[in-house]
């Protein structure tokens, strides 16, 4: 993990202008009032054999913890947000806002930071599937958590 390149890209979606649109992004995805950043993704487990599926998960959530230190160290601790409620609002029908739906549908939860441009920005481990790989996410959003 580069930790220093993860903090520049997190310092450029903090800076940037939210997408007018829904789509894709030059670091990942993004929308009116939020960016999505895939600062790292692994293999995929279609030919698991062991344990490497459960060692990248716990990969995955040291380098978020490490990159949360020194988020830590510039904006204080970060509060540990789950997304379960916002998912199980969301598979009920109701509306929840963007990103956080769409996270809800892959990320537990996220470590989430208030920055002093007024920003949230949150670290999350996503995985769609267990065949599917792991990834390490930054979000950056003017929407507050559900």
């Amino acid at each position: 993990m580069d930790i220093a390149n993860h903090l520049a890209v997190i310092d450029r979606l903090c800076a940037r202008e939210f997408p007018a649109e829904h789509g894709r992004t030059d670091a990942g995805t993004g929308g009116p009032g939020y960016l999505i950043a895939e600062l790292e993704t692994s293999g995929d487990f279609y030919e698991e054999g062991g344990t490497e599926r459960e060692e990248t998960q716990e990969q995955y959530e040291a380098d978020r913890d490490a990159l949360g230190e020194r988020l830590a160290d510039r904006w204080g601790p970060a509060d540990v947000f789950s997304l379960a409620g916002a998912f199980a609002r969301a598979t009920q029908g109701e509306e929840v806002d963007e990103p956080w739906a769409t996270l809800a549908s892959h990320v537990p939860d996220v470590h989430l930071w208030k920055a002093p441009t007024g920003r949230w920005v949150a670290l999350g481990v996503s995985q769609w599937d267990t065949e599917l790989p792991f990834q390490l996410l930054a979000v950056v959003t003017a929407v507050d958590p559900p």
